[in-house]
């Protein structure tokens, strides 16, 4: 059968009942549309997971206090709450780690913040002048923190944008007002820039202060909730990790390591982890949608097998005229594709808008990409070839006479 012959034929059979063509494609329509909308959003919670942890800082080690979690180890109260780390233990680290580029301890407690006769309960955390660059916080207005800040225990504060708005409304500068925390005046020296959630809580609403100022007027205890540690160079990341182990036991006279009162959490390993999870979570998501196909391909058997069986005499006749089985089979397998192939153009196009809608009214990131179009298509065809195969074969093996027969 000529090509023209074969492309006239498929057109002419698909036309010609065009409500049950319609139905028929819908359900591929429906199977295609939801595998691209919900891989898109499962791309794009993955994607948006990413960058928040990467907006926490690069090549970051994370050392908190408190036991780690494993065989034989026993564990020494909450997350950041055992009190075995110090100033002194960042500025050891510092001094003694070749491989670190920068130490930023930190202290975070929570408290009741005043001003101008509004209040929040919000996040204080005591830091050093390098925390800005170990964190990737950035100020929007105003100055961050100096070392002479640090050094004279300056009651100065820098104010996330949420904490900033809650304290002083959305087009007060925040930058020169008074804050009251535990009946002790700061001054707000700078706003940072906003970041929304990491995963670890909202970096907007926060207030920084120098960190010797909160452990010597708020907490009165020189313990640390985190030592923040950029390293030089991503290769040098395990090393890293290993010598500040090292240092930290035999700072603490601790002999074996499973009894090491302190965790080093690898940023490397969150994004793996998250990225894992967020895979993981998007095939599932595929999968389900993914059911809706099948039920499609079985809509499209069925249509054949009822397309073949009024078509009977008319196989017959192209048979008796010396038509083979291999252009019979062709015919249909070729009408079987067809249709799911416009199935998964129309489906691709409402996926695709689906994403665009989920991301601008329902505020989910999303995230299209080519090999999720392409295998959109790629399912299409194949659902096609397989759902079309039987009643193809079927149509091809009918005896003329008999079909002629056929009433």
């Amino acid at each position: 059968m000529l090509l023209r012959d074969l492309v006239y034929e498929v057109k002419n059979s698909i036309t010609t009942n065009k409500a049950r063509s319609s139905l028929t494609i819908l359900g591929i329509v429906i199977g295609i549309a939801s595998v691209i909308a919900m891989i898109s959003i499962g791309q794009g919670a993955q994607k948006s997971i990413e960058e928040n942890i990467q907006a926490i800082g690069a090549n970051l080690l994370m050392i908190r206090p408190g036991s780690s979690f494993g065989p034989g180890a026993h564990v020494s109260g909450g997350q950041g709450t055992a009190k075995t780390l110090t100033l002194d233990d960042a500025d050891a680290i510092k001094k003694e780690i070749g491989s670190v580029a920068s130490v930023a301890p930190e202290s975070s407690e929570r408290y009741q913040v005043t001003a101008k006769g509004t209040n929040t309960n919000t996040s204080i955390t005591g830091v050093t002048s390098e925390y800005a660059g170990a964190r990737n916080v950035q100020i929007e207005n105003g100055d961050f923190f100096s070392e002479q800040h640090i050094k004279s225990r300056s009651k100065v504060a820098v104010v996330g944008p949420e904490t900033a708005s809650d304290l002083f409304g959305e087009d007060t500068e925040a930058v020169g007002q008074k804050i009251r925390i535990k009946g002790i005046d700061f001054t707000v020296i700078g706003t940072t820039v906003a970041k929304g959630g990491t995963g670890f809580g909202s970096s907007d609403d926060v207030i920084y202060i120098p960190v010797t100022t909160l452990q010597q007027f708020l907490s009165g205890s020189d313990s640390l909730s985190l030592i923040n540690v950029t390293v030089s160079e991503q290769s040098l990341m395990d090393k890293a990790d290993k010598d500040i182990t090292e240092l930290l036991l035999e700072r603490h006279s601790i002999a074996d390591s499973s009894e090491a009162d302190f965790r080093i959490v690898n940023q490397a390993d969150i994004v793996s982890t998250a990225s894992s999870v967020t895979e993981t979570f998007t095939i599932l998501l595929a999968a389900v949608a993914g059911i809706s196909l099948v039920v499609g391909g079985i809509g499209i058997m069925n249509m054949m097998l009822t397309s073949v069986t009024e078509r009977t005499k008319e196989i017959g006749l192209r048979k008796a005229i010396g038509a083979k089985k291999a252009d019979i089979s062709m015919q249909f397998l070729v009408e079987a594709v067809s249709l799911t192939f416009i199935g998964g153009a129309v489906g691709v196009a409402l996926g695709l808008t689906i994403s665009a809608l989920v991301e601008k009214y329902a505020g989910l990131a999303t995230q299209v990409t080519m090999s999720s179009v392409l295998l959109a298509f790629g399912v299409s065809a194949l659902i096609g070839i397989v759902f079309g195969y039987y009643p193809a074969r079927r149509a091809a093996k009918f005896n003329p006479i008999d079909a002629l027969r056929y009433e």
